[in-house]
């Protein structure tokens, strides 16, 4: 029987502590699992990735890395960065065995690129939407920006042989992009490492905290919660808060600490570490606080942030807009609050002065374990993957 050869082309991968890592990751090891052939194109770990020297590659994946530039906080971001990845992946797909497929993650660059080679070598291609970025441009860029940006997004959708959206918002939208072929796979998490079983972090605060684990960007609007802090320590006088993570909006949060009364004492802000003792840092939380500042393009997004501190039996503390909110709700998950001072300041006093009991933390992992399980989202995008290599490639339509 002839093997299935796989090829996905991505700017971040594991062992760099991001969502995307994690679930291309899972991706990869859920082809390799069906018994393709797969070949990662990514990049060299940056020195400050947590775990960059230990860290094993997926089983039964190849992952061929070479070497990028990176911003001042070591992320792949920005027109230079995105352009030291794009043009040499060009060339690398063009090399080596033929796949018969390919997996293209965002930025639309990197799609552009792995649409122009795959018509090479008429290779179809699957491009897996977590965001529209050009939508999510139209808030900072200049107008000829986001339209060049949203026709190159445009083009690489239409291309795609199927489409892999994380939301039915991204879904509608790809549609509306031209995407032909579109599948809703949702976002997961790696239960095996984030639960509610073990200890809690042996530098965790006695006293009730809440934690913020993940990047801070300014669409992510995560100093909301820095600036509640001035009201929550009226009335939670040993309240403590930890940011766990880097971002763009990382140093704009550290000086609103040092505004606030106490000097900062009662902020911590912690480097990345990796998902197990991210999980730690977690279960030990009275809340686990999650944001998306509204109108940034954004809105549609559904944060893998709620999902790691559910899975590790903590409730979330969710500001913002879209679907995460009407699930916190439904499901009894948390709180979910405007993306207001004030409200997010109340909801957080409310779940501060309260202890999670042990059968709320795992009644939280457990419906995270049933409806958003890493292995099962990794498992129905791999068939998604694997359906497209006996498809024909769409039509090009200009």
């Amino acid at each position: 029987m002839k093997t299935t050869r796989v090829t996905v082309a991505t700017r971040i991968f594991t062992p760099e502590p991001a969502a995307a890592a994690f679930r291309l990751a899972a991706l990869a090891s859920a082809l390799a699992d069906a018994g393709a052939d797969v070949t990662v194109l990514t990049t060299t770990n940056p020195t400050r990735a947590v775990g960059a020297r230990a860290a094993k590659e997926p089983s039964g994946v190849t992952v061929r890395r070479c070497p990028v530039l990176r911003d001042r906080t070591g992320y792949v971001r920005g027109y230079l960065q995105y352009l030291s990845f794009d043009v040499p992946l060009f060339f690398r797909l063009l090399v080596g065995a033929r796949p018969n497929v390919v997996v293209a993650e965002p930025p639309p660059t990197t799609g552009l690129v792995v649409r122009l080679a795959c018509t090479l070598r008429r290779v179809p291609y699957v491009y897996y939407a977590a965001d529209i970025w050009s939508d999510a441009s139209a808030q900072a860029a200049p107008g000829i920006v986001v339209r060049l940006l949203r026709a190159v997004e445009s083009f690489v959708l239409r291309g795609a042989s199927r489409v892999i959206a994380v939301t039915d918002g991204v879904g509608d939208r790809v549609k509306e992009l031209g995407a032909h072929d579109v599948v809703i796979v949702r976002n997961g998490i790696d239960t095996d490492a984030f639960t509610p079983d073990g200890p809690v972090h042996s530098d965790a605060p006695d006293g009730p905290y809440a934690i913020y684990a993940g990047t801070t960007s300014e669409w992510q609007g995560a100093d909301v919660f820095v600036d509640a802090m001035t009201s929550v320590l009226e009335r939670v006088t040993d309240a403590q808060l930890i940011y766990l993570g880097q971002g763009s909006a990382w140093e704009h949060i550290a000086a609103a600490a040092e505004r606030l009364p106490d000097g900062g004492k009662s902020v911590r802000m912690l480097t990345p570490v990796g998902p197990r003792e991210a999980s730690a840092w977690l279960r030990g939380a009275n809340a686990a606080l999650v944001s998306l500042k509204p109108g940034q393009g954004y809105d549609f997004a559904f944060p893998t942030k709620v999902l790691a501190g559910l899975a590790s039996g903590t409730p979330v503390l969710y500001a913002g807009p879209g679907r995460a909110s009407e699930v916190i709700r439904e499901h009894r998950l948390g709180r979910a609050v405007d993306h207001r001072l004030e409200a997010v300041a109340d909801a957080m006093c409310e779940m501060l002065a309260d202890d999670v009991a042990t059968a709320e933390r795992r009644r939280l992992a457990a419906w995270v374990e049933e409806t958003s399980s890493l292995r099962q989202t990794a498992a129905r995008a791999a068939q998604v993957v694997l359906v497209a290599c006996r498809l024909e490639q769409p039509e090009v339509t200009r």
